[in-house]
């Protein structure tokens, strides 16, 4: 089977295509910078606004925790993404 001067051509800018892609994503943009390294760090509750609590963490990202019982100044560990600005409670 005998290709064509434009299925060549077609061949050519599909393979530049996907090469372009491919060092794209592992040198420009690399998959790992999605995912993130959880941090555990001990902090002292801020406020609670009707369920929302405020800490403040060693990365100097305020941290919003939701559905939040404790009260200001109490004591827990949490857990959030490096670099974000949301956590959870995983310890008192």
């Amino acid at each position: 089977m005998e290709l064509s001067s434009s299925q060549k051509t077609s061949l050519v800018f599909v393979g530049a295509f996907v090469v372009g892609g491919i060092v794209l994503s592992t040198m420009v943009f690399p998959f790992w910078n999605l995912i993130r390294e959880d941090v555990f760090e001990e902090v002292t509750i801020l406020t609670n606004d009707d369920g929302i609590c405020y800490v403040e963490t060693a990365d100097m990202i305020p941290k919003i925790i939701e559905d939040c019982t404790l009260k200001s100044g109490d004591v827990t560990t949490i857990k959030f993404g490096e670099g974000l600005a949301w956590a959870t409670i995983v310890g008192p």
